[in-house]
C-alpha cells in the first residue's frame, strides 16, 4: 500500500488517515472514504458547483458517460474455487518497463481547478507508487516540473496544434524526450470540442468569471477558495513559451488558439519519425483504426472514448476492447481508459484483455476531497481492490486475469 505524504501525515486524523485501527488494521480515513463514489460525494461539498460539474460531467446529455459505467457493470467474472490461498503478483511490464500495478494516471487537462498542485500531487502519488502518470498538454504544471517529480514514470499526452506546420506540437514532442518522458500518448479522438451543457450553464471560464453567482459558488467553498488565493488561478504552464504573456487568460487564449482540429495518421507517422521511445496512439475504438495505428508505428494503443466528453453517441470502451485485442493480436499493447471506478473494473478490463487500465476522475474526486494526500488514497483504494478481486479468483499474477472465464450476458 502507499503511504501518505509528509502533509498528509501533518493534517488532521481525516485528512491524513490517521487515528487508531480497527480489527482489520484499516486507517481511519480507509474507513471513512472506502471508496471513489465517497471521495466524489466529498470532493462535491468541498469545491465550487462550477468545478464539480466540470470533472464530473461529459458531453450532451452524458449517454456515453453513463454507458461506461453500465457496460463494465454488465461484465461478470465466473469464480472458480478448490485453489490454495494466493497473495497477487501485481506487477506488469509495459514498453520495457516495470510498473507496480496495472493502473496508470490518465491525463487530464486543466486538472489544477480541482485543487492547486493537483499535477506535482498526482506526479509524486505516483512516483512513489510506480505507476504512469500521463501530464495532458493543457495541464496546470509544466512538462520539464513534472518530469522531476516523477523520473519513472512520466509519461506526456500530446494534442493536435497545426498551426505553422505544427511548430508547437514538434516542440512539445522535443521538450518531453528532452525532460525524458518514457512514453508519448498521442490523442486522436478530439476532432474537435464536445458540447458540454453544465460548463455552458455554469459559464465556466479562465480565469473564472467576475459574476454574483461564480463568487457566491466560490464562497461556499472556503477551503478551496482560500488555497487558490494562495496559489493563484490555474494556469496551462505548457504553453509559457507560447504565450504573449503569462496570465491565466493569456494562457487561455493560447490553448484555445492552438488546440484544434484532427490527427492525421501522416501526422503519426511524422512524429513516430522524431520520438525515440514508445508511442501510444489514446482515442481509439475501431479496429480499423487499432491496425492503422500499428502501421503508423505506434508501440500501443488505449481503447477510449474520452472518458465520454466528446461523442456522446460513442460506445463504451470497455464494449469495444475485445475485438481491438483481436485485431491488434500481441503487435502493441492495448490498454484502457473511460469509466474506471474501481480496482474490480481494473479486474474486467485485464479479464477482457487489456494490459493496464488507465484512470483520472477518480484521482481528481481524490484530490478534491482530500487535497494532495487524495491522490496516494486513491491509489491505495485501487491497489487493495486489485488484490482482492485476483485474490478472490485465483489469480497468482495480473496475467492469470485474461484467462478467466466471462459470463455470458444475455
Amino acid at each position: 500500500m502507499v503511504s501518505l505524504s509528509p502533509d498528509a501525515q501533518r493534517a488532521g486524523p481525516l485528512e491524513a488517515g490517521r487515528g487508531a485501527s480497527g480489527t482489520s488494521g484499516l486507517s481511519a480515513l480507509q474507513r471513512r472514504l472506502p471508496t471513489v463514489d465517497d471521495l466524489r460525494s466529498r470532493s462535491r461539498r468541498r469545491v465550487p458547483k462550477f468545478v464539480f460539474d466540470f470533472v464530473d460531467a461529459g458531453c450532451g446529455d452524458d449517454i456515453c458517460l453513463a454507458e461506461n459505467r453500465k457496460a463494465l457493470d454488465r461484465i461478470k467474472i465466473v469464480p472458480k474455487y478448490g485453489f490454495a490461498s494466493v497473495k497477487p503478483r501485481m506487477e506488469v511490464e509495459l514498453f520495457g518497463r516495470r510498473y507496480n500495478l496495472p493502473l496508470g494516471i490518465s491525463p487530464m487537462g486543466f486538472g489544477g481547478i480541482i485543487w492547486p498542485g493537483t499535477e506535482a500531487a498526482l506526479a509524486r502519488a505516483a512516483q512513489a507508487a510506480k505507476i504512469p502518470y500521463v501530464l495532458a498538454t493543457p495541464a496546470c504544471a509544466a512538462i520539464e516540473d513534472i518530469a522531476s517529480l516523477a523520473p519513472d514514470v512520466f509519461w506526456f499526452q500530446l494534442y493536435q496544434t497545426p498551426a505553422n506546420d505544427f511548430q508547437v506540437a514538434l516542440d512539445l514532442v522535443a521538450r518531453a524526450d528532452a525532460a525524458g518522458a518514457h512514453v508519448l500518448v498521442i490523442t486522436m479522438d478530439v476532432p474537435v470540442r464536445g458540447k458540454r451543457p453544465k460548463d455552458m450553464r455554469n459559464g465556466l471560464a479562465n480565469p473564472f468569471r467576475k459574476d454574483l453567482r461564480t463568487f457566491w459558488d466560490i464562497a461556499s467553498s472556503p477551503r478551496w477558495a482560500m488555497s487558490t488565493l494562495r496559489a493563484g488561478a490555474p494556469r496551462c504552464r505548457n504553453f509559457l513559451p507560447y504565450a504573449e504573456g503569462d496570465s491565466p487568460s493569456l494562457l487561455a487564449k493560447a490553448v484555445e488558439r492552438e488546440i484544434k482540429g484532427a490527427f492525421t495518421w501522416e501526422f503519426v507517422r511524422r512524429v513516430r519519425a522524431v520520438w525515440p521511445r514508445a508511442l501510444v496512439v489514446k482515442g481509439v475504438l475501431s479496429p480499423v483504426d487499432a491496425q492503422a495505428a500499428i502501421e503508423a508505428g505506434a508501440d500501443g494503443v488505449i481503447v477510449s472514448n474520452h472518458g465520454g466528453r466528446v461523442l456522446d453517441a460513442a460506445p463504451a470502451a470497455i464494449d469495444a476492447l475485445e475485438r481491438i485485442v483481436s485485431v491488434v493480436n500481441g503487435r502493441a499493447e492495448v490498454l484502457l481508459d473511460s469509466g474506471i471506478r474501481t480496482g474490480l473494473d481494473v479486474t474486467r478490463a485485464l479479464a477482457r484483455g487489456a494490459k493496464m487500465a488507465m484512470a483520472g476522475r477518480p484521482f481528481l474526486f481524490g484530490l478534491g476531497a482530500l487535497g494532495p494526500s487524495g491522490a496516494g488514497h486513491v491509489i491505495d483504494l485501487f491497489d487493495s481492490e486489485i488484490r482482492m478481486a485476483l485474490g478472490q479468483l485465483g489469480c497468482a499474477d495480473c496475467s492469470a486475469a485474461g484467462r478467466l472465464e466471462l459470463a455470458v450476458q444475455v
